[in-house]
């Protein structure tokens, strides 16, 4: 029998008969690649060899499974436990992507180093020699005699080192890298990187073996291949940070087993990656007190509250059509923001250019950021300078009202023990505050109210 041809999209994996301009599955134009496949592979022979998770794959009541809390396992990076939701699950699969030289090489020999302590592990390394490997080690001070290495590109190769030697846990280094004699497709299509991930997390669930994959990303951030992976993977953490800053954040953007978005924050040295366990001080450590525009911002990062420095610059702009420029914020929301400004309180910034910045190259996503942005904008247009001792946090609506946020204690828990004296906050959120608060709170109903009470509390 003659081979199958295919024609496979490389955004989203969809499967055509024959070659077209446009994806029907994602939208995507000129994506579709040509991929030829055995003719076994019509009935399921061309795929990877793969095992059932148990050994008696029959379907049994929900009533009757028992249920295994699981022991997780300690990396012994505390931030990268966190970002875990506590460590590592038996048999999970952890998909590690980011940016190239952002160091997640780094992040995993270092925690695979620590692993074996409790066993010996297997780093197959598809992009890098064991030499390399072992440069980098000495470099950064990782040692370890139950680390093995493992050089190898064929999926057969890693599942046959699996089986002679099981490891307590598996890192591959890339997926991307990674082929199986079964294709005929090179490493990184979309084919192999779907057949190969699924045949190592088979593997693993069935040895109650925890994986960590490390992947790609594309020019715009997302990871590269079929985004099927992302749906086989138990958690999916990104490794982000600014090529200027020496701060890393990892941030689980997909967890079964504990709560996403939870963050863990690195710097990055000479001799590797080191963790940072109060990154409130961090961010803050180099905020100038007095300047126009900046306020500190009370957020949430998962179950970690952190203080954030936001800072505007409002200048006449020149163009016919000004600036909206933001780093660490969305830009639609700014302009959302700009406008509420123009139509609730007639801060003129139709002719102004913006400038709006995260200090410290965090990212911020949650709405509560955006009274925090209001009156950073606020005040860099009226030239005011804000009280240092104020924290600020709430969501905006397109009314001009201040909406109620979620976890107000554990934001103003840290702020206090950082030594903020007050917090201008939603008054819909008083009513979740149990106790005293553990500072002065500011509460505000619009965003003209929040201006007012600015004005009467700025500082001479």
């Amino acid at each position: 029998a003659k081979d199958r041809v295919q024609f496979v999209c490389s955004e989203c994996g969809g499967e055509h008969p024959r070659w077209q301009g446009r994806c029907t599955a994602c939208g995507a134009w000129n994506t579709l690649r040509e991929m030829k496949e055995p003719a076994a592979g019509r009935k399921g022979g061309g795929g990877a060899p793969r095992a059932p998770f148990s050994a008696s794959p029959k379907p049994v009541p929900l009533s009757e499974i028992r249920g295994e809390a699981g022991q997780r396992l300690l990396s012994g990076i505390g931030e990268l436990d966190r970002a875990l939701g506590g460590g590592l699950v038996p048999g999970s699969a952890v998909l590690l992507a980011g940016d190239p030289g952002i160091g997640k090489s780094t992040l995993l020999l270092e925690a695979m180093s620590r692993l074996s302590r409790e066993g010996p592990v297997l780093y197959v390394s598809g992009e890098e020699s064991p030499q390399q490997l072992k440069m980098r080690a000495e470099r950064t001070g990782v040692s370890g005699e139950a680390l093995w290495v493992l050089g190898e590109n064929r999926l057969e190769a890693v599942l046959e080192a699996v089986e002679e030697n099981p490891p307590l846990v598996l890192a591959v280094d890339s997926i991307q890298t990674l082929a199986g004699d079964f294709l005929p497709a090179a490493p990184g299509t979309v084919a192999q990187v779907r057949e190969c991930a699924a045949a190592l997390i088979v593997e693993a669930k069935r040895r109650g073996m925890p994986l960590f994959l490390v992947g790609h990303v594309t020019k715009e951030g997302q990871i590269a291949g079929p985004k099927l992976l992302e749906h086989m993977v138990d958690a999916v953490l990104y490794f982000e940070g600014e090529r200027g800053h020496n701060y890393r954040i990892l941030r689980a953007v997909k967890n079964r087993f504990g709560p996403a978005n939870e963050i863990g924050v690195f710097e990055m040295g000479d001799e590797g990656l080191r963790e940072v366990t109060n990154p409130s001080e961090l961010f803050l450590s180099q905020r100038s007190a007095g300047c126009a525009g900046s306020v500190v911002f009370a957020g949430m990062e998962g179950t970690r509250p952190l203080m954030v420095e936001i800072q505007s610059l409002v200048a006449p702009s020149p163009l016919a059509q000004p600036r909206r420029t933001t780093i660490g914020f969305d830009g639609n929301r700014l302009a959302l923001l700009a406008a509420v400004l123009e139509k609730r309180l007639g801060v003129g910034l139709f002719d102004q250019d913006v400038f709006l910045n995260v200090a410290g190259g965090l990212k911020l996503t949650e709405p509560a950021a955006d009274l925090a942005v209001a009156v950073s904008l606020f005040a860099a247009r009226r030239n005011l300078t804000v009280d240092p001792g104020l924290v600020i946090t709430g969501e905006v609506g397109l009314g001009g009202e201040v909406r109620a946020i979620s976890h107000p204690l554990p934001r103003l828990k840290e702020a206090a023990k950082l030594g903020f004296a007050r917090c201008m906050l939603p008054a819909a959120s008083l009513r979740h505050l149990p106790g005293t608060p553990p500072l002065t709170l500011v509460p505000v109903a619009t965003v003209r109210e929040a201006m007012e009470k600015l004005l009467e509390t700025r500082p001479e």
